[in-house]
């Protein structure tokens, strides 16, 4: 454990070898948190004797689960645990608690994740006026709130008179009504009802909460500037027993408010846990002093922080370039040009990635790289298992499982058709609802004299149901995937379609990677998988042979040797209008600034054609800030400030200020104009960034 300890510079060793007691650590932009938190993990169990039970960590995706996971388990191969601790996602902890716990609100353990398209789905369904989009995110809102069915009507008048919205939260409230009592009905959950669930089962069960807490006595959390308010309530309830909680974090890398993510999560935490130990990482083993120059300087103009300043271990490099073009045309081609020659030069695809701050951007940037026939490949674009043929599949998977689930047998009882229609599955229902039984039991119970159905369609239902019938006794998975294909033809149905060589590609790829599954793991479980599939990240899958394109938002953990950033144009990076937040702005800056490791290209464009028009732009004030190029000041309006922040005085002009007292509600100033010192209150002055 020495030698592990050995690997870790001063600041990750004093994190690594803290117990008991809660615990900040900053963690900076390629930092080495994931390497510090391991290493703490591994020394906890291998060198304190904690049960590696009585552990839980927690973070954002599968993909950081696995790789820390993996990671612990090699620093523990020689010591001799019984136990694998508990690494996952938040969604996956809530999951594998509902499923011992979901009994106490009177639900039935063998409960199906929908995911965010059957979601919107069963929401169209209730045939609304309101676009399904729209209330799909009012419904994740109430549940991230802890809003019950009960506290949105009591709010919808309230709402509905303040915002003058004619009756709009009443329509939503009455929808996210129908949309539980038909979870509970079907005895499905949704992603957000992972965690409220949980939450929920929690805080009605005092003496379960202290028994949980008890169990998980060392808590870490990664990335925790993206939890969000019922992340947090969750994690005190953890905490019910001890505060034995490390969360690591940069405040710097939070860029997830607009989906409920809280930065106050990280910035409160030393005063919402008793003495609090704080641990700054500020070496970074990913960039150069140039990029991280910038990102510093950049970063520093945001006053809503803890405060670090990144080092470098790498030291100097190449200096930033910046590429100013005429239109976005000009600037794809640039960068479509520069891309080719790096990788003619023998650099490795998956070694560039190109950043925009808008989706929008990326459409003249596909057209300059089909140009010059670059591979690309758009992280977060349609997810692999959201695709329509893979969730028919999951859906028959299911249905081999558990006959009577109903929302599966709704996806999939027409594809392929078989006839049966609309109103054909409302008679179905109609059956299953009248004698309280599933629509499998309603199929089964379909006489042949029976009018209500076509003879065609009863032959389609009681085939379809023979065939599952049959399905149910493989004796091998590997015998059930070749069996589905033989008994329905999904592939061969999609095939027929327009792009069907691209789906039946899909089909074959998922078919490939179950069976690979199962040839790895000898204890596959079936259910498990498919219960897993709902929580994978966009970030699972990003081809090594071509180049990544993605929003910044996507390429958060990432890193890549050759890296352009698009758009620093003032309205396109930072966007500037209602709802935006200019700190967040920067953040996000500075998360994309800090994905480069050697070669950082920013890209300004003078025009773009965006909207139906084409707009003249100004640079971005982030250059400017950055210390890349002189740019005038720009005046932000805000009543906090602190020391080093640059304002603006009507008499004195520009002064930084060098101390902050308070006088009663207000900030008294003592500020430097080129040499001349004066008190002022805060009120005389603006930001001048």
């Amino acid at each position: 454990m020495q030698n592990l300890l050995n690997q870790l510079n001063d600041s990750q060793q004093e994190a690594a070898r803290h117990i008991d007691g809660a615990m900040l650590i900053l963690a900076g932009a390629g930092s080495g948190k994931t390497k510090t938190i391991t290493t703490r993990l591994a020394y906890l169990i291998g060198e304190v004797g904690i049960d590696p039970a009585n552990t839980l960590t927690l973070t954002f995706t599968n993909k950081a689960a696995n790789e820390m996971r993996s990671r612990a388990l090699a620093m523990l191969s020689d010591v001799n645990t019984n136990f694998t601790p508990l690494l996952c996602t938040f969604h996956k902890f809530g999951l594998l608690f509902l499923k011992f716990y979901i009994s106490k609100i009177g639900r039935k353990n063998n409960f199906i994740i929908i995911d965010t398209d059957d979601k919107k789905r069963i929401i169209k369904s209730f045939e609304s006026q309101i676009a399904t989009s729209i209330l799909a995110n009012e419904i994740s809102n109430y549940k991230n709130s802890l809003l019950s069915v009960e506290d949105v009507y009591k709010n919808a008048n309230f709402l509905n008179n303040e915002n003058g919205k004619d009756g709009f939260y009443q329509k939503v409230a009455v929808i996210y009504e129908r949309y539980e009592e038909y979870l509970k009905t079907n005895n499905l959950v949704d992603f957000d009802d992972l965690l409220m669930l949980t939450y929920k089962i929690l805080d009605e069960n005092e003496d379960l909460a202290r028994e949980i807490s008890n169990r998980y006595k060392y808590i870490m959390v990664d990335e925790y500037q993206d939890t969000n308010d019922l992340q947090y309530k969750l994690l005190r309830k953890l905490c019910a027993t001890h505060e034995n909680i490390c969360v690591v974090g940069d405040d710097d890398q939070s860029i997830y408010g607009w989906r409920g993510a809280k930065v106050e999560n990280i910035l409160n935490f030393k005063d919402q846990f008793k003495d609090v130990k704080i641990i700054r990482l500020e070496q970074n083993y990913r960039s150069t002093t140039p990029i991280l120059k910038a990102a510093n300087e950049l970063i520093d103009h945001n006053r809503n922080r803890l405060g670090k300043n990144l080092i470098s271990v790498s030291g100097d490099g190449e200096e930033i370039k910046l590429m100013e073009s005429f239109d976005e045309n000009i600037e794809s081609n640039k960068i479509a040009k520069q891309i080719k020659e790096l990788l003619l030069s023998g650099v490795a695809a998956k070694d560039i990635a190109i950043l925009y701050r808008i989706n929008a951007l990326s459409r003249s940037l596909e057209d300059g790289l089909n140009k010059e026939k670059i591979p690309y490949k758009m992280v977060g674009g349609i997810k692999f298992y959201e695709r329509a043929e893979i969730k028919d599949i999951i859906s028959y998977l299911r249905l081999v499982i558990n006959q009577n689930d109903d929302f599966s047998i709704k996806r999939i009882i027409n594809r392929p058709k078989r006839g049966l229609g609309k109103i054909s599955l409302e008679k179905l229902e109609k059956i299953a609802f009248d004698n309280k039984i599933s629509l499998f039991e309603a199929i089964l119970a379909i006489d042949e004299k029976d009018e209500v159905f076509s003879k065609k369609i009863k032959s389609a239902l009681i085939e379809f149901t023979q065939n599952l019938k049959e399905l149910q006794g493989f004796e091998s998975l590997y015998e059930l995937i070749d069996k589905i294909e033989t008994k329905f033809g999904i592939k061969k149905y999609y095939e027929s379609l327009p792009d069907g060589s691209e789906r039946a590609a899909n089909i074959d790829e998922f078919y490939a990677m179950l069976k690979d599954q199962i040839k790895q793991n000898p204890s596959f479980d079936l259910d498990e998988f498919l219960n897993e599939l709902t929580i994978t990240s966009e970030q699972d899958n990003i081809s090594s042979e071509a180049i990544s394109i993605m929003s910044v938002h996507a390429s958060k953990g990432l890193e890549f040797e050759h890296l352009f950033v698009i758009g620093f144009e003032e309205g396109f990076f930072p966007l500037i209008g209602d709802g935006s937040d200019i700190e967040e702005e920067r953040r996000l800056a500075y998360v994309a600034i800090t994905r480069a490791k050697r070669n950082l290209t920013l890209t300004f464009a003078n025009s773009r054609f965006y909207k139906g028009q084409r707009t003249r732009l100004n640079k971005s004030r982030f250059l400017s800030e950055s210390g890349l190029v002189q740019g005038s000041l720009v005046i932000e309006q805000s009543n906090e400030y602190k020391k080093g922040d640059l304002v603006k005085h009507k008499i004195f002009g520009i002064g930084r200020v060098t101390e902050v007292s308070k006088v009663k509600k207000e900030l008294k100033l003592t500020i430097n104009f080129a040499g001349n010192v004066k008190e002022i209150m805060s009120s005389f002055v603006e930001h001048a960034v």
